[in-house]
């Protein structure tokens, strides 16, 4: 969709953000503001450093802030009925794989318990005035789980078997249910490693890398170095999800899932080389060879997306990067 068009499909839409201050959801609620949508942002901690990226966090901001938590079912509720919402972006989610192996409990109870909470509100509120038209869930490429096949394509099984994989695979399968059950508008994303501005969880290997050479300290990889992903600049993820929402009544394929990815595959060790050799420092990374319950090997096929929403990454891997640095530079300056 082109972006005259994209600005007339969003001018005065109703949106109710999930996981508002993540790093997908706080450039999502940027763009869907720039396009003059009257956004509804869910935010349940505050995270100060997320106004360095969220100007709609002020408190002059037209964006309206609702502080509560996926778990609570009343709360969400009432958040769909009383704002009127046309559009959700479901990104609310315990999102850290270790922290899901720490925390399983609640890991599962915003993950999973968010998710059915937040798609039966959308059901009991059907066929009242200011029904839902498109509600776009965020999975996960890790909810596939460890395959010997790859690339990942959607008519695969998803079998998590890590706390937090198996969070995104019943985060899925409960979207997909209630897309197909009762005909709700539900589409689902996954997607691979996203990085780019905003992104907080330093945890995270771009992130942490692109810190420890801004604070003069050698990267450390905190697996073995060598498993493969795709990582993903957050702009296209933004579009991925617009373009979800844009087409999920004229595709007519409720409950169905799509991936998204770059496209460029690299071990963990590629990736930090780059960004060292991006920002002028040689060596070599320590290998900490600590971390436990990581997939080793994750790529996916992105044809669905492209054959039915024409749908395309803009970014290659060092367009983003360059972008992503300039923003923690200035960030942790």
């Amino acid at each position: 969709m082109e972006d005259l068009d994209r600005v007339n499909f969003w001018k005065g839409k109703r949106v109710f953000v999930t996981g508002s201050t993540g790093v997908v959801g706080l450039n999502l609620v940027n763009r869907l503001v720039s396009y003059g949508a009257e956004v509804t942002a869910l935010v349940r901690d505050w995270v100060p450093q997320a106004t360095h990226l969220g100007g709609w966090l002020s408190a002059d901001s037209d964006v309206n802030i609702v502080r509560g938590e996926l778990e609570d079912y009343f709360f969400i509720q009432r958040v769909i009925s009383e704002y009127e919402i046309q559009n959700i972006f479901h990104l609310g989610a315990q999102t850290i794989v270790n922290v899901g192996n720490v925390s399983p409990v609640t890991t599962f109870k915003a993950n999973i318990e968010g998710t059915w909470n937040l798609l039966e509100a959308v059901r009991v509120l059907k066929g009242y005035s200011g029904t839902v038209d498109s509600v776009c869930v965020a999975s996960s490429d890790k909810a596939y789980g460890s395959s010997k096949i790859l690339p990942y394509t959607e008519d695969m099984p998803l079998c998590g078997e890590h706390p937090y994989d198996v969070s995104k695979s019943c985060t899925d399968l409960i979207a997909q249910s209630y897309g197909k059950t009762y005909s709700l508008p539900v589409s689902i994303a996954r997607m691979g490693n996203i990085y780019g501005p905003g992104d907080l969880n330093f945890s995270r290997i771009i992130p942490g890398t692109i810190r420890s050479i801004l604070e003069e300290k050698v990267p450390e990889i905190r697996s073995n170095g060598t498993p493969i992903r795709e990582y993903f600049f957050v702009e296209d993820a933004v579009n991925a999800y617009l373009s979800m929402a844009e087409n999920t009544r004229t595709m007519n394929r409720y409950g169905e899932a799509f991936n998204f990815s770059s496209g460029e595959k690299m071990s963990v060790t590629d990736v930090v080389h780059r960004i060292m050799t991006t920002m002028g420092l040689q060596g070599e990374p320590v290998i900490r060879n600590t971390g436990r319950n990581e997939i080793q090997d994750q790529y996916l096929s992105i044809k669905k997306a492209q054959d039915v929403m024409g749908w395309q990454p803009e970014y290659s891997f060092e367009k983003g990067l360059v972008k992503t640095i300039d923003w923690y530079r200035r960030l942790l300056a």
